[in-house]
């Protein structure tokens, strides 16, 4: 069901309240039952139902949830420590739909106004995923964040890691973020394909993305600054040229590298990364709903090399680092399907 069918009523109304004196104690049981650590975060409970029930399809790791994560990311990044572009994580991209939403990297035109509620509830239902924190209260957006401040995939590694790094972000932690990939896929990029997955696995949250973009392709020619894209050998799926071209770069390819089949690694660095994200531009005084969050269930598998692939198709750019022992499906090359929507 897409963003724009959801009752906006409660949440436009959960979604910019003002909790200036609630209490706080270690344990608060809410009229609905649910137990939290503050009686502000009672409030949320019923959001998170009628997300799971109306947005997420009864908790679905599907292609809503993907997009939650989506929007979040493109609210939040368009943001300066240095200042002089937009508020942060503070729900601009709704608030100033007539102007944020008509830029080319927003995928939506209508969505609910706790789009970082909904982003840490739709990663929840991806098995393997980090319960991600969420912090409530934030006040109005004041302005619309500026164009071309969110990174394209198009756009070369110095420009991205350079775009990271004005919103506070150190390169491996721009790669913990791109962690979002794997339960992401194409919607924008290519239209033609909608639906296209960035790895084999869309539906958990695990590192087959990362390996899966080491796997030799196809190459196309690259221009300036720009790595040539390398189309993925997986047919049916999506590779980044941004993507491809970090797992290659001095300054991620180690960072990328590491989170190869390794679950905790990858889990808890995107847990950080989102959590930084998720109050970038915000007021410390935030009260912490994370109990709010459904916890993640984990993933039952490993990683393995999709069948016909092994270590000897990985493009290996990081020489620091042993790569991992990883097993391969059996039987012919696989066809990724896409996601439904």
């Amino acid at each position: 069901m897409a963003f724009a069918h959801i009752s906006i009523h409660v949440l436009l109304a959960l979604g910019f309240s003002q909790i200036a004196t609630a209490a706080s104690t270690k344990h608060v049981t809410c009229p609905s039952g649910n137990i939290t650590a503050n009686a502000a975060c009672c409030a949320l409970f019923p959001a998170v139902d009628l997300l799971q029930e109306q947005l997420f399809d009864r908790g679905k790791c599907g292609e809503q949830a993907h997009s939650a994560l989506r929007l979040a990311f493109h609210d939040a990044i368009g943001f300066s420590v240095h200042g002089g572009k937009g508020g942060g994580a503070d729900g601009s991209i709704l608030a100033f739909q007539s102007s944020e939403l008509q830029y080319r990297t927003s995928p939506f035109q209508k969505t609910d106004k706790l789009i970082h509620l909904a982003a840490a509830v739709g990663t929840a239902n991806c098995p393997g995923s980090p319960r991600l924190q969420f912090k409530f209260g934030r006040p109005p957006p004041r302005a619309p964040a500026p164009d071309l401040t969110v990174p394209e995939p198009t756009d070369s590694v110095t420009a991205i890691l350079e775009r990271f790094a004005d919103a506070g972000f150190l390169p491996r932690e721009a790669v913990a973020l791109l962690s979002s990939h794997s339960v992401a896929a194409a919607d924008e990029v290519d239209p033609t394909v909608p639906g296209s997955p960035f790895d084999s696995t869309p539906g958990t949250f695990d590192s087959q993305v990362f390996l899966e973009v080491l796997l030799k392709g196809k190459h196309f020619p690259g221009n300036g600054s720009h790595v040539g894209e390398v189309a993925s050998p997986l047919a049916g799926e999506m590779r980044l040229q941004s993507d491809f071209a970090i797992s290659q770069h001095p300054l991620t390819a180690c960072s990328w590298q590491e989170m190869v089949n390794n679950q905790h690694h990858m889990q808890t660095q995107f847990k950080a990364a989102m959590a930084k994200l998720q109050v970038l531009g915000q007021p410390s005084n935030l009260i912490d709903c994370s109990d709010v969050i459904p916890v993640p269930a984990p993933l039952k598998a490993a990683i393995k090399y999709p069948a016909s692939f092994s270590k000897k198709d990985v493009q290996i750019a990081c020489d620091l680092l042993s790569f991992p022992d990883i097993a391969t499906v059996p039987g012919p090359a696989p066809t990724v399907s896409p996601v439904s929507t």
